[in-house]
């Protein structure tokens, strides 16, 4: 039996490392919406011809001013091909914008178009929101019942919560340094990372109840570190395993869907961590208290 218990401070320190700059970031940047949440139109071209980033950037900047449209970036988003953010136009400005472009470029290829109005950009938002906190009462109120001890849930949930502020608080940090934008696929990644968190967390959790059920006797630490020494080898092997597949769809994968699979890596990290070293730990002195009010 190793006594991982033993180092809650240590995870604790590990812990407030990664989420105070996140936090920080949250407050004072806050997040870089796309257009799926805030609205616009995003215009994605392959340009032909040697000119350099900067240089196109610029370029493609100054043409589109000139038709009195307001640009948010531009983006590299793979070879000679530029994503554009801007306000919401429609087809017929899109047109004009196409024309200029290939006096200025020569031929281009439009790669995609999409508009999104600010009114279903805030629909997608509040709809995120009500989906994520009633993920969260579903799995305090299941946990807590098929364990018959509301701690467990609240355990859960702590931990499933430091996962989603991690996840939140890097692409936070990564919107401003990198100009990294939160769309719907972060939201997917962001469902996904806290239902991997909670499954993970549920094997330990049933672990430790069937130790207490065999060793009542035992202290609840005690029972938490068998039950953590017995089940760490097959949650790392289980994460390693989405961990690598992971990586090589970053390395492998294409250009739109690098920073979702990001973020899935973020949060499947997060998640591993999470379950035995936050979750756990958070049980254990929940347990304390509540024996100590007994």
């Amino acid at each position: 039996m190793i006594r991982f218990l033993k180092y809650k401070l240590v995870y604790l320190a590990i812990s407030l490392s990664i989420l105070l700059p996140g936090f920080y970031s949250l407050f004072r940047w806050g997040v870089n919406p796309s257009i799926d949440f805030v609205g616009g139109a995003l215009l994605e071209l392959k340009l032909k011809g040697n000119s350099k980033f900067e240089i196109r950037n610029s370029k493609l900047r100054e043409t589109i001013k000139e038709k009195e449209i307001e640009i948010n970036s531009v983006q590299s988003s793979g070879e000679d091909t530029y994503l554009l953010r801007m306000k919401p136009i429609d087809k017929e400005k899109k047109e004009e914008i196409l024309k200029a472009l290939e006096q200025e470029f020569g031929q281009l290829e439009e790669v995609r178009f999409e508009t999104v109005g600010p009114t279903l950009g805030k629909e997608l938002l509040q709809k995120t929101l009500y989906a994520a906190s009633l993920s969260v009462l579903c799995i305090l109120l299941f946990i807590g019942w098929s364990f018959k001890d509301w701690y467990f849930g609240m355990a859960a949930v702590l931990a499933m919560l430091h996962d989603f502020f991690v996840l939140l608080g890097s692409f936070s940090l990564l919107g401003h340094f990198l100009g990294i934008e939160v769309d719907s696929l972060f939201v997917t990644a962001v469902l996904t990372t806290m239902s991997f968190s909670v499954h993970d967390t549920i094997v330990i959790f049933d672990r430790i109840r069937e130790k207490r059920k065999l060793n009542p006797k035992l202290s609840f630490e005690t029972q938490a570190n068998i039950a953590l020494t017995e089940t760490m080898v097959r949650s790392l092997n289980n994460s390693f395993t989405i961990i690598f597949m992971l990586l090589s769809l970053i390395l492998l994968g294409g250009e739109t869907i690098r920073w979702f699979i990001i973020a899935l890596l973020i949060g499947t990290i997060a998640g591993t961590y999470s379950s035995p070293f936050v979750a756990a730990p958070i049980l254990a002195v929940l347990q304390r208290l509540k024996k100590n009010k007994c």
